[in-house]
């Protein structure tokens, strides 16, 4: 059977759950059908037949068009002049939908595709709505969309609350293994149980499906993620914004790409391989990013080949690689430092694993081994809850 978005699911119903409703709509690039319209397009005709009515769009990190490149790159609202509705921006000065924004809507409908990290500032753009909804007696849709790494995988640290961010606003593993519906109804129980949540599933979606399998088309959810595969490494070489090592953003393959003018790239990969670490293979390269670290420089470092999905664990991945680098270039390597995702105070590696104890760890070379014994430990409490709202 063909996997169905939830968007396809609401199309197959015309429009029964939000019918005659004054909708707005949460939505980017990757908010398609199987046949590739945009929702957008959809929701308008919907309009125009006089099945909804239609007031507003939103859009989050990097615009509802992918315009935006970059974290902190921000993007004002408009009137989208082929549709002619107002288009309101979630990132930027208002993160969160304002009462101004939501005024005279019934219903917010949220299609957005995730990538299956925690980093991933769309799934906390949702748990914003869903905040806001419920202040104001507003329904939220979700059209559930695959997790394009599968959903019976879970790896990494778990969120701690004095490490919130818009990167992690609740506790969520880095891989978390759940559709946007899933954590929409994790974050609906645990902290919004105010507003009124449905959730329009998949149909035909399976937990060990990888996004190849469900024969959907890809659309990149955002300017660096433009494969599949970029997506199944993303959960560990995003730790990489969080240092002075290229994670490949101006280079055609970013976050497969990783390294540093001062690295040796041969000697580093070859450094790499001996850990041993599952399923994965670095192959030394070359490369010169257009824009972003060290535009117009060539560096040496790994193109990160994963030869077995079912045995690379990418968050254990993107540790040993900034464990390695501590160690080889004791005299290069280094920490960014603040503001990065609207957080001015804590270190951006801090908050993207969540904790204050990894950055330390990792500075004393402690092993891998230990280090994911210890995350494995923090999700014991996690995983329960996690069973509770899962639906496929």
């Amino acid at each position: 059977m063909s996997v169905l978005s939830g968007l396809d699911v609401l199309v197959a119903n015309e429009f029964v759950p939000i019918r005659d409703r004054r909708v707005g709509v949460v939505c980017n690039q990757a908010s398609i059908t199987r046949d590739l319209q945009h929702i957008t397009d959809v929701f308008l005709r919907a309009h125009q037949q006089g099945l909804i009515r239609l007031e507003a769009w939103f859009g989050p990190q990097h615009g509802i068009w992918g315009h935006t490149q970059d974290n902190m790159i921000e993007w004002p609202g408009y009137v989208d002049e082929r549709t002619g509705i107002p288009t309101h921006s979630l990132y930027g000065e208002h993160r969160k939908p304002t009462a101004a924004m939501l005024e005279g809507l019934e219903t917010l409908v949220v299609d957005l595709q995730d990538v299956g990290a925690r980093y991933y500032t769309f799934v906390w753009t949702a748990a914003l709505c869903l905040e806001a909804c419920g202040e104001r007696g507003i329904e939220v849709v979700v059209l559930d969309r695959p997790n394009p790494i599968s959903g019976h995988r879970v790896e990494g640290c778990l969120l701690q609350e004095s490490y919130r961010s818009f990167v992690g606003l609740h506790p969520v593993p880095v891989r978390h293994g759940m559709t946007v519906g899933e954590i929409a109804r994790y974050l609906h129980g645990r902290f919004y149980p105010q507003c009124k949540l449905t959730v329009i599933q998949l149909q035909g979606w399976e937990r060990r499906m990888y996004f190849e399998d469900t024969q959907l088309p890809w659309v990149m959810p955002s300017p660096n993620m433009p494969l599949v595969e970029t997506a199944v490494v993303y959960p560990g070489l995003c730790l990489l914004e969080a240092t002075n090592l290229s994670e490949g953003r101006g280079t055609t393959r970013p976050f497969e790409i990783f390294g540093a003018p001062w690295v040796d790239g041969w000697r580093f990969a070859e450094t790499l391989n001996k850990t041993d670490l599952p399923g994965v293979y670095f192959r030394p390269i070359e490369f010169q990013p257009t824009f972003h670290k060290y535009a117009g420089q060539k560096c040496e470092g790994s193109f990160i080949h994963v030869i077995d999905r079912q045995t690379f664990e990418p968050f254990l991945t993107g540790i040993a690689i900034i464990r390695e680098a501590i160690r080889c270039y004791p005299d290069h390597f280094q920490w960014r430092k603040p503001p990065y995702e609207y957080e001015y105070e804590k270190m951006p590696f801090d908050i993207l694993v969540g904790n204050g104890w990894l950055r330390g760890a990792l500075e004393a070379q402690h092993s891998l081994e230990s280090l994911r014994d210890r995350w494995q430990e923090e999700l014991k409490s996690f995983l329960p809850i996690r069973e509770e709202v899962l639906m496929y």
